[in-house]
């Protein structure tokens, strides 16, 4: 399964991965799992929000354990980030001795890293309405298209889909690690405690287009200015605060060598152990940028999620003693535990902590651990 995927979507100048969502390379991504679920029995159906699911066993008589991931990608991100979730899935699956009575599903969800449209666990969050359909139908990728024309559901069935909701009894999401913890306790595998909030906000700084060979210094409202101060801003609020900070997006208009830009939008990325560290950093942030004659707009807010308690509780008696540890990392369980869904999550370690980069690696040993992990909890929760 794995060396099927690996070359999907890899961009050969980069070595990463250019998986984003409804586009003709997440249709052939569709295809795989499509297949990989026929081939063991499966039956796959799409929820309203344009995930897929292959469940064993009727969901709608008996709530069912589900799996799984998602295989879309950051831009040149790698290869471990989603994928590893889905193929542990199924093999989770294939290592069971006998198919139980208890149905089984596993799932492939939509556009988690946002790269396209620029909202993150966006299948999920349409799934348990934490995404309003008509927000969702509105978002637009950098060529204008909208999502309401490419997710494959038609716009009037769009939303929160209770029947879908009602099929989960729990669910479990392998993931690889994206940070070193496990590889400071030297284990293969880990179990999720909670997820840090975080959110994302958008940045307008105006300025004047003008000519770069005839307009002088002084006569100049350059934006890009404003943009160097609010990278710098960005950095020093996060470390004032123990926090993390990004800017790593970044739109210029009209975006020529030689001309003296008219604004700029950025996109800034908080993270943080507990909310009061991330809205301070946010404070700093929009005060320079209100100085500066911006704005600030917040797109998206997470507050800190915890795994389901009892959930995890199970998964640590299946497992025994195994690192229990927060991720700075959304995930799509997180958006399920929000809503109410049992969910939890597993680890697999990452020797480097590299992630959302084409160095991002699993060791083959690690991998089989977490997969014997989930087979395990597949099995204990049936």
């Amino acid at each position: 399964m794995w060396d099927e995927l690996q070359p999907i979507g890899r961009d050969p100048g980069t070595g990463g991965y250019r998986r984003y969502a409804w586009t003709p390379v997440d249709a052939t991504l569709r295809e795989w799992f499509t297949g990989a679920a026929e081939a063991r029995g499966l039956e796959v159906v799409l929820d309203r929000a344009g995930n897929q699911w292959a469940w064993w066993g009727n969901p709608d008589e008996t709530p069912g354990v589900v799996l799984g991931s998602h295989l879309d990608s950051v831009p040149d991100g790698g290869a471990f980030d989603g994928p590893l979730g889905v193929v542990s899935a199924f093999a989770a699956l294939d290592g069971l001795p006998a198919r139980p009575s208890t149905p089984i599903g596993i799932v492939n969800f939509a556009d988690e890293e946002g790269a396209r449209f620029g909202v993150a666990c966006t299948g999920s969050r349409l799934l348990t309405g934490a995404l309003r359909p008509e927000a969702a139908l509105a978002l637009r990728d950098g060529d204008g298209t909208a999502l309401g024309e490419v997710i494959g559901v038609g716009p009037e069935h769009v939303g929160r889909d209770e029947q879908t909701l009602r099929r989960i009894g729990a669910f479990v999401e392998l993931h690889v690690e994206q940070g070193r913890a496990l590889v400071d306790t030297g284990d293969a595998v880990g179990i999720g405690a909670s997820i840090w909030p975080h959110g994302r906000w958008r940045v307008e700084l105006p300025g004047e287009a003008n000519h770069a060979g005839t307009t002088a210094l002084a006569d100049r409202r350059d934006p890009m200015l404003a943009l160097a101060a609010l990278v710098q801003q960005v950095r020093a609020s996060a470390q004032r605060h123990d926090a993390l900070a990004t800017c790593g997006k970044v739109a210029v208009s009209p975006n020529a060598v030689n001309a003296v830009p008219s604004s700029v939008t950025a996109w800034v990325d908080a993270r943080g152990a507990d909310e009061a560290r991330v809205r301070a950093v946010l404070a700093e942030i929009e005060a320079a940028v209100v100085a500066a004659g911006g704005r600030l707009v917040e797109e998206s807010w997470t507050g800190s999620t915890p795994f389901t308690p009892s959930l995890s509780r199970e998964l640590q008696a299946i497992l025994g003693p195994v690192p229990v540890l927060p991720t700075g990392a959304g995930h799509d369980a997180g958006v399920l535990a929000t809503a109410g869904v049992p969910s939890a999550m597993l680890f697999v370690r990452n020797p480097t902590g590299v992630s959302h980069s084409p160095a991002e690696h699993a060791e083959e040993s690690d991998c089989l651990a977490g997969v014997a992990a989930l087979t395990a909890v597949l099995a204990g929760l049936l």
